[in-house]
């Protein structure tokens, strides 16, 4: 059977010696065609019609441009095939074979594979290195990544921008923020992946005052693509730093990198994250081009603020545009179920996903055990967890002792406690001990929520410290419980107040269970009266014009009596009030929250 392959217009980087005989010319042509095209099978037709007539393996650049094409088709274990079918195995072939793997995620075996490049004596040159660097990064190893950078300045590239480039962007993925502003310091000319590399990497570390100063010196030199604009935005989204966010959206909508689906998925995060989530469905919604990021994006932000059917809408939506679903799909999926507890739904959706041939991972899990522990079927959950193929994390006990705590259920909490303490590190032991006297004191244990205190101090464990903030005029205003050091302290004293005299009057009672000391009622009182997000509304209600939403972020769940006292809050005041917490949003509006009281 003939073999007919269309040949589109080749890409620049194309290259062929001038001195390649035509018929060889004519099948690499054809090869690289077929790879633009990522058509698996006409390529590996061509791949058999190569091996029969001979010229595989007595040409390695076929066997080069076979290897790419099977990576661009992300079938490395093909371009692993064919690197075996060259025995005359040069630089570039090696260089071919170590980038498939590294570009299909798989960066151990292309650490492996780099290794054994050098150990056939087969020197690094500038491909080479950024495949290796990118393993490295994706891995975060610290100590490869400077043996790597060594390798590279004993190479006749340490100076070339792409493979310096590649060095800051592993230094930055590895938490190696000095190693990688000393090479952009270094570097005589830089570009824009040296500049997006540095910026990722102070974002990543949350250094967002750096990262945004970096930013703009980056703008300054016109040193800037669709990455890091989405970089920066995402900044912008864990400050949150809204009003800059938008100036930021403003000036990229000037630009050819509006069009582009990364700047758009981290826009939709941006306002969905800034309590907006209106608008991130109208960005969605206007978007050029949606990739499986954009699509993503807007389910979890559908599945935060509790538009639970939109989101199971969006899946399906997303499929019919042709879209495979990946395991951050499906984590989205489940955490709507999670916060609407929706058990049935949760249980359709991951065995969804291993009928997909994904295969769940800690996080799924997780979700699954809070699925079940939110709604009160802690057997079930205990079950699903013995049956887990993997072992139980952090996220997985903490998930069951937050459920233990809302449904009062102290021996179970004791017991996922327990199994809390023995996995999780001890700075992150803090939360596990509060769950755990919070679980005591809901059930009115409270010297066995004292003695969980007790035993968190006698390990040198903080209580991490509950913080609310709001963002006025380009300032974060940030509060703790009974704040007394913000310059309008005794203003939001006064508003907060007064606003417990009217909400009294509507029926408010305040609810002490959190409450983990047994003290008298005023004093439980006054211990929530207080609490950080109140302060933060307060202050919101002083400065934030009337008409406009006020909006609240904070680093802790949020509060039983506080939830209730914001409800009512919104109800006589007549004002939107929007709380993000470390779980989900909750916008309230006339009395009533979007989460349905189900959080």
């Amino acid at each position: 059977m003939p073999l007919h392959v269309s040949i589109p217009k080749l890409p620049p980087s194309f290259y062929l010696p001038t001195s390649t005989p035509r018929f060889l010319a004519d099948l690499l042509l054809s090869l690289s065609a077929t790879s633009s095209a990522a058509a698996a099978a006409k390529g590996s037709q061509l791949h058999g019609h190569l091996l029969k007539s001979g010229l595989i393996p007595s040409i390695s650049l076929l066997s080069n441009h076979l290897i790419t094409f099977y990576a661009r088709c992300h079938l490395p274990h093909l371009s692993r095939l064919a690197f075996l079918d060259s025995p005359s195995k040069t630089s570039a072939v090696w260089a071919s074979l170590i980038a498939a793997l590294a570009q299909n995620g798989l960066s151990a075996d292309a650490l492996l594979a780099f290794r054994s490049m050098l150990s056939h004596s087969i020197p690094v040159c500038d491909r080479t290195l950024p495949s290796a660097t990118k393993s490295c990064a994706a891995l975060s190893l610290p100590g490869l990544a400077r043996s790597l950078h060594s390798l590279a300045l004993r190479s006749p590239f340490s100076s070339d921008v792409f493979v310096a480039s590649s060095i800051i962007d592993m230094y930055s993925k590895c938490s190696l923020l000095t190693d990688a502003r000393a090479v952009f310091d270094e570097m005589p000319h830089r570009n824009v992946v040296s500049w997006s590399s540095l910026i990722y990497g102070h974002a990543l570390a949350g250094l967002n005052l750096d990262a945004l100063h970096l930013f703009k010196l980056a703008l300054a030199d016109n040193l800037i693509n669709d990455f890091t604009y989405s970089t920066i935005i995402r900044v912008c989204s864990a400050a949150p730093l809204l009003d800059l966010g938008t100036q930021i959206h403003a000036h990229c909508s000037k630009s050819i990198f509006m069009s582009s689906p990364f700047v758009g998925s981290s826009l939709i995060s941006l306002y969905s994250k800034s309590g907006l989530v209106d608008d991130a469905y109208k960005l969605f919604d206007e978007m050029p081009e949606k990739n499986l990021g954009a699509w993503n994006a807007v389910l979890i932000a559908s599945a935060q603020h509790g538009h639970i059917r939109t989101a199971f809408d969006r899946f399906t939506g997303m499929e019919r545009a042709g879209h495979t679903p990946n395991f951050i799909t499906f984590l989205c999926l489940l955490t709507a179920c999670s916060h609407a507890g929706l058990v049935d739904d949760g249980k359709r959706y991951f065995n969804l996903m291993i009928s997909r041939g994904i295969e769940p991972e800690e996080q799924h899990y997780a979700c699954m055990v809070d699925l079940f522990s939110r709604v009160g079927r802690l057997k079930e959950a205990m079950d699903f967890i013995k049956t887990m193929p993997l072992a139980p994390t952090e996220s997985v006990w903490g998930a069951l002792l937050t459920g233990c705590r809302i449904h009062k259920d102290t021996d179970t909490a004791a017991f996922a406690a327990g199994k809390l303490f023995e996995t999780c590190s001890s700075a992150g032991g803090s939360g596990a001990h509060m769950l755990l006297a919070n679980a005591y004191a809901a059930a009115g244990r409270y010297t066995d929520a004292a003695r969980a205190r007790k035993e968190m101090r006698d390990r040198g464990i903080k209580k991490e410290t509950g913080l609310s903030w709001v963002e006025h005029e380009g300032k974060v205003h940030t509060f703790v419980s009974d704040d007394t050091c913000h310059y309008m302290i005794k203003e939001i004293h006064e508003v907060v107040n007064k606003l417990g005299e009217r909400m009294e009057k509507e029926g408010y009672v305040v609810d002490t269970s959190c409450v983990l000391r047994d003290v008298d009622g005023e004093e439980k009182r006054r211990a929530v009266w207080y609490h950080s997000e109140r302060l933060a509304i307060g202050f919101g209600l002083l400065s934030v014009g009337v008409g406009r939403p006020i909006r609240v972020m904070k680093n802790l769940r949020v509060c039983g009596d506080c939830h209730t006292a914001i409800k009512f809050v919104s109800k006589v005041t007549e004002r939107v009030v929007i709380l993000r917490d470390n779980n989900r949003f909750h916008r309230f509006e006339d009395g009533v929250c979007s989460c349905g009281d189900y959080w």
